[in-house]
């Protein structure tokens, strides 16, 4: 238990150290640069499979585990989003899934630069190494975002509204984890010198912070906070940037704390890569 609580400190500690809220704020921004496009992207690329508007539906059915206003933004981006899907075919539904995949790594990218100052590493990847990560993380969450979607209309019809509110947490929440280890081992411009133990130290308390701080935000909103009043017509604006913002930050927390335990179990921070 003391290795765990010392990793805890050490990690929040670097957090503060690096400013960790100034990264997660650059990622939260690009981010949202990458909302639209990374949308289209999902719905074009699922539409391969399944009706666009059955994929816009089961993400919107997802999107309603948002505060309100964001869900209301997301649904009705998809919905132009699929409709825009219908109308395209053949060459032009590839250069629109190619040119989605391109604006949507943006945030993929914000998110390697702040992972390397997470795990102290320098970001000696090329250009064309750097950019294949970036579209890889952008292909990975619009996997997991498709799984999630998907499996979340399932649960719904197969179990009652508790029941299904609880799986769906319990699904997002293991898809969260998975999908930090992951990130975590990979992202960063290290040798692997993180394991996954130390991943997973700081993928699980990311997860289970970003599940309540998710829950806790969406009630404030829906309860006592009153955007609209404050910025009109941006007031779901600024409830998404600020949803993004507080997921981006805890990211970045549970990065420090497994670069934290890795650093207590070696001895020495993870080397980057030659």
């Amino acid at each position: 238990m003391r290795p765990i609580i010392a990793s805890l400190k050490a990690g929040w500690s670097r957090a503060n150290a690096e400013n960790a809220p100034l990264l997660a704020a650059g990622i939260a921004y690009y981010a949202f640069l990458s909302f639209v496009p990374l949308l289209a992207a999902i719905v074009l690329a699922y539409g391969l499979i399944v009706d666009p508007d059955t994929v816009a539906g089961h993400a919107a059915s997802l999107a309603e585990k948002l505060p309100a206003s964001s869900a209301d933004l997301v649904t009705n981006q998809l919905e132009s989003i699929a409709d825009r899907r219908s109308g395209t075919s053949g060459f032009g539904f590839l250069v629109a899934l190619a040119l989605a995949l391109f604006g949507s790594r943006l945030a993929a990218g914000a998110v390697i630069t702040a992972f390397d100052v997470a795990f102290g590493a320098d970001e000696k990847r090329g250009l064309i190494r750097a950019n294949l990560l970036a579209l890889a993380i952008t292909a990975g969450a619009m996997l997991a975002f498709g799984i999630v979607a998907a499996a979340t209309t399932v649960v719904s019809v197969f179990l009652a509204d508790t029941g299904g509110r609880f799986a769906t947490y319990a699904l997002v929440g293991l898809v969260g984890i998975g999908g930090a280890v992951l990130a975590y081992r990979i992202v960063p411009n290290t040798q692997g010198r993180v394991s996954y133990g130390a991943a997973l130290r700081g993928a699980v308390l990311f997860a289970l912070g970003w599940m309540a701080a998710s829950a806790g935000f969406g009630f404030y909103v829906s309860n006592f906070g009153n955007y609209n009043a404050t910025y009109g017509s941006l007031g779901a604006v600024v409830v998404f940037l600020t949803w993004l913002f507080i997921s981006a930050l805890l990211l970045l927390v549970g990065a420090f704390i497994a670069e934290a335990s890795a650093v207590s179990a070696s001895g020495a921070r993870a080397e980057p890569e030659s």
